[in-house]
């Protein structure tokens, strides 16, 4: 049995391949309808953040021969968990990330390293900044970009009571809040652009299936300033970023 984490829109495929390849996978995911649609493609499914001491319960429980972690690139704190696990275990860790974009040089295209450097960018751009990097760390750029009065913040993400209920917290207005699930057309990512008179776009480099590439493309056509978030840089060992050294690694694993 393979415990794999799944947090991208491929790693739902990928898991399906591995279970056709004739391995049973436990798929893990932090929310329920990441969870429902992995139910629906038939594979077995269990919700929620583990911790470390969790994982290896888990995993020693379900008699796991690997971890395979097909989790977002940016959800750091589910990588060291994983890489921990494995190691306690004693079993293989191996990561799936899917290839990171090549941007030519942009005169509106800034690339930064962290979340409060994108802030500092975007308040430093001012204008109607639309944020599309999620709930999870919308604090801090409501802290750097609200009360500017050059500046309309607007929160762009999962339709979800408590993203609604951080954003009223965190002092974001109704009218600045969109609450809809991607991937989003090029069509639609410019109907928002323009609805909001957006001049400034704050995003994360989550690689192509993630649909940022047209995002970010369609946003610079528009003389839209990008403002993208690189990857962690992450040791990971064993990484694949296409199925097939996932499976070929996986064929190895289960023999040995």
């Amino acid at each position: 049995m393979i415990f794999m984490l799944c947090g991208t829109s491929d790693a739902r495929e990928l898991a399906l391949q591995i279970q056709q390849q004739g391995t049973d996978v436990l798929t893990s995911v932090v929310t329920e309808s990441a969870a429902n649609s992995l139910t629906e493609a038939g594979l077995p499914v269990r919700t929620g953040r583990l911790t470390v001491e969790a994982m290896v319960e888990l995993v020693r429980e379900k008699g796991s021969r690997a971890i395979v972690d097909a989790s977002h690139p940016f959800a750091e704190e589910a990588h060291a968990n994983a890489m921990e696990a494995a190691k306690q275990v004693g079993i293989p860790y191996i990561r799936y990330e899917r290839t990171g974009l090549a941007y030519d040089d942009h005169a509106l295209l800034h690339v930064v390293s962290s979340y409060d450097e994108a802030a500092l960018k975007a308040k430093e751009l001012k204008g109607s900044v639309m944020l599309t990097t999620g709930s999870k760390t919308l604090q801090i750029f409501t802290k750097h970009l609200l009360g500017d009065p050059d500046i309309r913040l607007v929160a762009r993400m999962l339709p979800r009571l408590d993203n609604l209920e951080k954003c009223g917290e965190l002092g974001v207005e109704q009218r600045n809040i969109i609450a809809m699930q991607g991937p989003f057309s090029r069509e639609m990512n410019e109907a928002l652009y323009k609805h909001y008179a957006t001049t400034v776009m704050v995003t994360k480099e989550s690689g192509k299936t993630g649909a940022v590439d047209e995002k970010i493309q369609s946003a610079l056509e528009l003389g839209i300033h990008v403002v993208l978030i690189s990857r962690p840089e992450a040791e990971f060992g064993t990484v694949f970023d296409h199925f097939e050294g996932v499976l070929d690694e996986l064929k190895r694993v289960m023999v040995h």
